[in-house]
């Protein structure tokens, strides 16, 4: 592992201890007899709702991988996109991006169907895009419909809210003019970045969003509808905290994204709070994460027979 690598791994690890002390002064008098109160509280229909939340998150990251696959003019088949997609984020998920990034599974797979390492370091660059494309688009927007949602996070205007949402979705529509007009391509070290097509940004545009709010989703399902402040402020929350998390490092974003929404809804009950996190992580981080596992494995197995059958 190369040196800045642990930096950020030892970053992370921090960012875990000092989330998982903050939340514990936010819960110590919670009891566990309450937390199972508020999760038998979601009703199955609820439940339901949170796993098609957590269906339509993942379909929307192999989404992001289509899409880049169709901007470098390739064609492999959308069976074996999904599985590596589903794989590439499970386990980036829960390990977290900085140390494992899903760099290593998309070379395994992609090169096997022929990919080169300069396309699958451009295919990785461009899904990371697609994403910071969709928090832009959906921050913008959120702020600019709930500009009262920020002074949930920091104490900031309304009007300051909207003109940092405006600021937001002047820079998507700064990337579709580029698109549509084709500015120049530019370089980043050994990355060559040209401009996509105008259908490529469409669906980009697309893609990004679709997976934050389905992933916002799970969470707004699981609260329950006493007090409950609305899906537009849970997606806005849930950038937040999630932002928040990729920039610490924090495997799985542990402890994070806790403190986070129970600092920004204050109007709930903290063990229905914490419930909601719960489903969240097991839906969208545990149980994908289970079944990448087992993905990785099946795919090793068959490279392995191919190889010495």
């Amino acid at each position: 592992m190369k040196k800045r690598d642990w930096i950020w791994t030892l970053i992370g690890l921090a960012a875990v201890v000092f989330s998982c002390y903050l939340l514990y002064k936010e819960i110590r008098t919670i009891s566990l007899a309450e937390l199972q109160d508020s999760l038998l509280a979601i009703s199955a229909h609820n439940w339901l709702l949170a796993g098609a939340a957590t269906l339509g998150a993942y379909s929307a990251l192999a989404w992001y991988d289509r899409i880049a696959i169709a901007h470098l003019g390739k064609k492999i088949s959308w069976w074996f996109i999904t599985l590596c997609s589903f794989t590439t984020y499970a386990l980036a998920h829960n390990i977290g991006a900085s140390v494992f990034s899903g760099a290593v599974v998309r070379y395994r797979a992609y090169s096997s169907k022929g990919l080169e390492a300069q396309e699958i370091g451009l295919l990785i660059f461009f899904c990371s895009f697609t994403f910071a494309l969709g928090t832009l688009l959906c921050g913008g927007a959120v702020l600019v419909l709930e500009p009262q949602l920020i002074e949930r996070i920091i104490s900031v205007s309304p009007r300051v809210s909207r003109a940092i949402g405006m600021g937001m979705l002047s820079l998507v529509l700064l990337y579709v003019l580029g698109s549509w007009r084709q500015f120049q391509s530019w370089r980043w070290g050994k990355l060559h970045v040209e401009y996509p097509r105008l259908g490529i940004v469409a669906r980009q545009l697309l893609a990004g969003p679709l997976e934050l709010a389905c992933a916002a989703a799970i969470i707004y399902f699981a609260l329950p509808e006493a007090g409950n402040p609305g899906y537009l402020v849970v997606l806005g929350v849930f950038l937040a905290s999630f932002s928040l998390a990729l920039l610490s490092h924090a495997p799985g974003g542990l402890g994070v994204l806790e403190v986070t929404f129970l600092a920004a809804m204050p109007e709930l009950p903290t063990a229905d709070v914490l419930a909601a996190l719960i489903v969240f992580r097991v839906f969208y981080l545990l149980l994908p994460f289970a079944l990448s596992l087992l993905v990785v494995l099946a795919f090793e197995w068959a490279q392995w027979r191919r190889n010495n059958g």
